[in-house]
């Protein structure tokens, strides 16, 4: 069979998984992918360098730019690797990776207490869920679908606060002023309207168009500092080589435990969004080599992220799978040129100084949309998993233990200080850990669950 050049190329070919696709329509096939998350892709770190301190000193608006200036460098770099493996890392599918909302709790508690216990945490952590990914086929089994949407559930609930915290704040008003109250509102309806109203493409950039209204509005209230976006340009330059090994790793075990905990949840929201790609998008079944490969990126290059770049870690995004479902452009090359936008946007600092400027009422504004996306999601998982006695009983006893324990002080006090550190600010690892116990002990026979009240006539 002959095999397929660049001379072969045909727009037909962005609905297959391979074969090229001529340059001009290939870009605007590939950017569609990096700008329907985008947003998601920058916000997590914006919302940790905002809370975190390195060596006793919180972030300088230039450290969060240099921040996000790798953000988008390591996600381009995971996308290409998922696209186009090296060795057993990578699955060749259609997979856009990007920043994880799945880590902020613990990266934003890690990170207020310094910078370098998250950096250690994360790169072990990653090597430790790159590893499970090379040996995903002998413990998939063990994650059910209704562990899976209890986590994801407790994920959305975990970063409510942060999303409400941010709709009511800028570095203009005191919390809560009428004035972020209206910019995040106006921001927040704003994207739904564009939700609402637009079709193709532009749909899935309402976020990013509700954002950018917002700002626009913020504008008028005083909320941006175009003379903080001046002084980090002219410090970076218009290019700029990124910033790399720039904090020095600490490991503290409580971070770490935490950390690997969340990894296997991270894992196992992998699987299932490779497990859709395959079967939604390309309609087959996985393979154990796909799903492996795919762990692979979104643990050990988590790890580079970390160690080598300063960033939280990356996992592939769900919201891509929902754009492909739709467009059904799948095409690896079309999908490598948004990759390649992303590195690009990562060796241009003002792209990263304008994004330090955003108003936190703006990031507020669409982050209550994707974080209750998330909480959303884990309710549709449980739905498709069954609400059966036994999935009832799971669910609820691993979210009333797992977030309850979160909301009492001292509930730990008279426990080893490790059980308080993992489980008192983390309500992922607390329900992640009683919902896995339950699933593996509790008998799957319906008999033991039925009850004796009769039933009426």
């Amino acid at each position: 069979m002959k095999k397929e050049t660049y001379a072969d190329a045909k727009v037909e070919n962005v609905y297959k998984l391979d074969g090229y696709v001529p340059i001009a329509k290939a870009i605007p096939f590939g950017l569609q992918h990096v700008l329907a998350m985008f947003i998601a892709n920058v916000a997590p770190l914006i919302l940790i360098a905002g809370v975190a301190v390195y060596n006793g000193k919180p972030f300088s608006s230039l450290e969060t730019a240099r921040l996000i200036q790798n953000c988008m460098l390591i996600a381009g770099i995971g996308t290409l690797i998922q696209l186009y493996p090296i060795g057993p890392i990578g699955s060749r599918l259609p997979i856009v990776m990007g920043l994880s909302f799945t880590f902020l709790a613990a990266a934003m508690n890690a990170a207020s207490q310094d910078y370098g216990y998250m950096v250690g945490a994360i790169i072990i952590g990653g090597i430790f869920e790159g590893i499970l990914g090379l040996t995903a086929k002998y413990w998939r089994k063990f994650i059910s679908p209704m562990v899976a949407a209890c986590v994801v559930i407790s994920i959305g609930l975990s970063i409510l606060n942060v999303g409400v915290q941010s709709f009511g704040s800028s570095a203009k008003y005191d919390m809560g002023a009428w004035q972020n109250l209206l910019v995040a509102t106006i921001t927040l309806i704003s994207a739904l309207i564009f939700h609402i109203k637009l079709k193709g493409i532009f749909k899935q950039m309402y976020v990013l168009l509700g954002m950018l209204v917002g700002y626009v509005v913020s504008i008028f209230f005083g909320m941006v500092d175009f003379a903080a976006m001046g002084k980090t340009i002219s410090e970076m330059g218009i290019i700029a080589i990124p910033q790399l090994c720039a904090y020095t790793p600490k490991f503290n075990l409580s971070h770490i435990l935490s950390f690997c905990l969340i990894f296997v949840v991270s894992a196992v929201e992998t699987i299932g969004d490779t497990t859709a790609t395959a079967k939604e998008v390309l309609h087959r079944d996985v393979t154990s080599k796909e799903i492996s490969g795919s762990l692979g990126v979104d643990g050990f290059i988590s790890a580079i992220s970390g160690g080598i770049f300063g960033c939280s870690p990356i996992t592939s995004f769900s919201q891509n799978v929902g754009l492909i479902a739709m467009t059904h452009v799948v095409n690896r090359f079309c999908i490598l040129f948004g990759a390649l936008a992303m590195i690009l946007g990562g060796l241009f600092p003002p792209i990263g100084a304008f994004l330090t400027t955003l108003p936190d009422c703006v990031l507020g504004g669409c982050t209550v949309i994707m974080f209750g996306s998330i909480f959303m999601s884990g309710i549709r998982m449980m739905h498709d998993a069954g609400l059966d006695n036994r999935n009832v009983l799971i669910a609820a006893t691993s979210i009333c233990l797992g977030v309850g324990v979160t909301q009492v002080d001292g509930f730990f006090s008279h426990l080893p200080h490790v059980f308080g550190d993992i489980f008192a600010g983390n309500m992922v690892a607390g329900v992640f850990v009683v919902a896995l116990i339950m699933d593996l002990c509790l008998p799957k026979d319906p008999k033991y669950y039925e009850t004796d009240v009769p039933k009426g006539e």
